[in-house]
C-alpha cells in the first residue's frame, strides 16, 4: 500500500508554505499487534521495522523529523537546532526543511502556524500536557502574538471513549471555570468522560487563537486507520508532521 496515499493532509487554512502531513496505520512494514505504520521506537515493536517505516516517509518530507521522547510534559524542543532525540513534547521550527513531529495513539496532536508562514510548532497534547500548558508553552516559543497563529487538531481519542477521573476535571475547573463544559458524569462516582477536543479549543481561544481546523476524528473507534492505546494496549504510534517548505 502506498504510504502517501495513507497519509492524511490537514484541510486548514495555513499559508501555501507550511506542510503538514498525519499518518495512520497504513503504509508500513511492522506486524502485529503494531501492523503497519508504527514510527514508536518505545513500544517493543521489532526496531528495523520501525527503522523502515520512518526510512519510507523520506519521499514525503525534506529531512529527516526531529523525534522526540515525549514525557507528557510541556518542554518544546527547536527543531532548527536539535541533533539528537530531546525529551520534550512539542517543537517549532523557523528554518526551511525542519520537520516537526509528535506521536501519538490516542492523545491529542496540535499543529500550530503563523498567517505569514515564518514558524511552525506541533505539540502533544494528552491530558497531562494539555492541563499542564504544552499548548501554551508552544505559543510562547513561536514567538508570534496569537491572534495571527491558526491550529490543526489532529485525530485524537473521543469524549464518548475517554474516561477520566474527578481529579482531572477539577485540575481543569481550577485553570479555566469553563472548561466544566467537556465533562460529562460516567458510570461510577467520580468518573467522566472528557472532551480533549473542546478542552484544547478552550485553551486555544483563552490564548487568542480562534482559527481551529479539525478535531473530527476518534482514535479508539476508528480502528480501521488509528492505533489506540486505550482500546489495544499494546499498539504503535502515529506521527503528526509540519514544516515550512
Amino acid at each position: 500500500m502506498n504510504l502517501r496515499e495513507c497519509c492524511i493532509y490537514p484541510d486548514w487554512p495555513a499559508p501555501t508554505n507550511v506542510k503538514s502531513l498525519q499518518s495512520t496505520r497504513h503504509g508500513g512494514v511492522s506486524l502485529a499487534p503494531y501492523e503497519t505504520f508504527n514510527l514508536g521506537t518505545h513500544v517493543a515493536d521489532v526496531p528495523r521495522a520501525v527503522a523502515h517505516n520512518r526510512q519510507l516517509l523520506s519521499p514525503l518530507m525534506p529531512s529527516e523529523p526531529v523525534w522526540l521522547e515525549q514525557v507528557h510534559g510541556t518542554r518544546v524542543a527547536n527543531a532548527d537546532a536539535a541533533n539528537c532525540v530531546e525529551k520534550a513534547d512539542a517543537s517549532i521550527a523557523r528554518q526551511r526543511g525542519s520537520v516537526c513531529v509528535v506521536m501519538t495513539a490516542d492523545c491529542l496532536p496540535v499543529l500550530l502556524c503563523d498567517e505569514d508562514g515564518t514558524v511552525v510548532g506541533a505539540a502533544h497534547a494528552g491530558w497531562k500536557g494539555l492541563l499542564a500548558g504544552v499548548i501554551e508553552s508552544t505559543v510562547k516559543e513561536m514567538g508570534v502574538a496569537p491572534h495571527k497563529l491558526m491550529a490543526w487538531l489532529g485525530p485524537a481519542i473521543s469524549q464518548q471513549h475517554f474516561e477520566v477521573g474527578s481529579e482531572v476535571r477539577e485540575g481543569f475547573i481550577a485553570h479555566q471555570a469553563q472548561a466544566a463544559e467537556a465533562f460529562i458524569a460516567h458510570g461510577n462516582a467520580g468518573k467522566y468522560l472528557a472532551d480533549i477536543y473542546l478542552l484544547a479549543n478552550q485553551r486555544l481561544n483563552a490564548l487568542g487563537i480562534t482559527r481551529v481546523s479539525g478535531g473530527g476524528r476518534c482514535t479508539y473507534a476508528e480502528a480501521d486507520t488509528f492505533f489506540s492505546y486505550r482500546r489495544d494496549n499494546v499498539t504503535g504510534r502515529m506521527g503528526t508532521f509540519i514544516w515550512l517548505e
